[in-house]
Formats: C-alpha cells, structure tokens, sequence
C-alpha cells in the first residue's frame, strides 16, 4: 500500500514555545533541531512513498527546507497533528495509508511505524492505529514523577483483548498504587510484566477517516486530556492499539524543557549523530 508520512509541527505552545526547533545534542556532539531529527526517523522507515513537514509557521517551514525535507504550509485554524494531517491531504496525491509522527518523537524507531503499516495492510477494517509500549520500571517511574511534580508528561493507554483502545490519558492509567516501584513490584515478582502501556504519538489512518475528523466537532475528553485521537474515540470511531516492542532501546518523547537532556542521554546511548 502506498504510504505517506506526516511530521506536523506547530511553533506554539503553551508547555514549550518553539519546541520544533529547539536543539537536542547526539552522540556525535552535533546538535540539530527537534524536527530534524523527527524528520530523520520518518525516512529511515523503509518503503515509504512521501515524507513531509506539515506547518503553519515560516520559520519552520525554512529550517526544514533547509535540512532537505518537503514542506505543506497548512491552515492556522488547525488544532492538532490530525487536523494538520488532514489539511495537508490533497499534497498526498494517492497514499493509502496516512502516518501521522509527531514532531516531538525522534527516538521512534522504524519498526513502529512499520508494525502500524503492517496491521492497517492486513486488516482492512482498521481505520485508524497507533503503537504502544509496555512500560518497564524505569519508565513506569519517570511518569509517576511527572505526575508527582505537576507535570504533564507521556500518555498511557489501556485496550481490550483486541486491541480496541478503551482510553487514552496524560494520567497513568491503570492506577498502580499498589505497585511498588521502590522495591518488590507487582506482587511478590520484581520482573513481572507492568500492566502500564505508554501510548507513542504517531498514528496511522485511512484518508477517509481523516477527512471524516476534519468535520468532526471535538468532545469533552479530548478537551480536558489535551489528545486529539480522544475525538475518534468520542465519536465512535475505534482506534487500534499496537503493542510494539523497544528491543532494548530507550524511548521518550519531547513534551517539556525537561525532557532535552533524557532524550539526549538516549541518543547517545543509541549512538544517533
């Protein structure tokens, strides 16, 4: 199936003004901005047909352009990714399948995009899917401490036994006070699995369903959480969870000033320039 890959980027924000360009240092000292290195995972994801930097604002319209990638100047009036995805629609020509990865999530390896790929490629009923990440302890603690610090980091994600997603939210979900994360764990069993999946921010959808959210009127939960895939779900559109696997390597997104140095201390440990 034909694909294509957004990176929406917006320079306003009320946790992070300018995050797109903000500068995150590699492995090889070189520092390069927040959209450049989302725009290097995009096309390092094998048998993609377009990539492109879908914004409003000018000057990230010219950095990327700067860096080599594709811009579409979207409308102002767009409130998240999705509607920015939607609106960059007619510069697709005839992609198939829409990824949607979000300018703040470089650390995102390929296989997460290709696993979404994969399930929208075999089951045509699918309209619309995103990866999620079983959190380990390490994890697990990071959001916790967000939270503990009036942050508001990651999204967790709980779904059915098929995937179905049944919430998404910027708590951690589902509770884990009984969880101790200090010592022993879940129970009497330090390496049993944790039942908290971090949500990754990139989806992927059919085109009709887009242009559908476009149309859409958002809800109460997409407001008061802030998560744009929360309108799909209020009207009743299903959304696919994907269980994706890290294999080792360590994944954060880029929602605070504070994240800078874990997503830098990351690179170098995967040894991105």
């Amino acid at each position: 199936m034909t694909v294509a890959i957004v990176i929406p980027a917006r320079y306003a924000s009320s946790r992070f003004p300018g995050k797109p360009l903000a500068l995150l240092t590699g492995a090889d000292g070189q520092a390069k901005s927040l959209i450049q290195r989302s725009w290097e995972a995009a096309i390092a994801v094998p048998g993609v047909a377009q990539v492109v930097v879908a914004t409003d604002d000018g000057r990230i319209a010219e950095a990327a352009e700067r860096f080599g990638a594709q811009v579409v100047m979207t409308s102002e009036t767009c409130r998240n990714g999705t509607e920015r995805c939607a609106d960059a629609l007619p510069a697709l020509g005839d992609a198939e399948i829409v990824v949607n990865l979000q300018g703040d999530a470089p650390l995102t390896p390929p296989w997460f995009i290709e696993a979404l790929i994969a399930a929208m490629t075999t089951r045509p009923e699918i309209e619309v899917a995103t990866p999620v990440l079983r959190c380990d302890r390490a994890a697990l603690d990071g959001f916790l401490a967000d939270r503990r610090a009036g942050r508001v980091g990651g999204t967790t994600a709980v779904f059915d036994r098929t995937g179905r997603a049944l919430y998404f939210s910027k708590e951690v979900i589902p509770y884990t006070g009984a969880l101790d994360t200090s010592s022993k764990g879940a129970g009497s069993n330090p390496d049993a699995p944790l039942p908290v999946f971090h949500h990754v921010g990139v989806y992927a959808y059919r085109p009709s369903v887009l242009i559908a959210y476009a149309a859409m009127e958002d809800g109460p939960l997409e407001r008061l959480e802030g998560l744009e895939q929360l309108r799909f779900m209020e009207q009743g559109h299903p959304v696919h969870c994907v269980e994706v696997d890290a294999r080792g390597a360590g994944f954060w997104e880029v929602n605070n000033p504070e994240d800078i140095p874990r997503v830098e201390r990351m690179l170098k440990e995967r040894g991105l320039a």
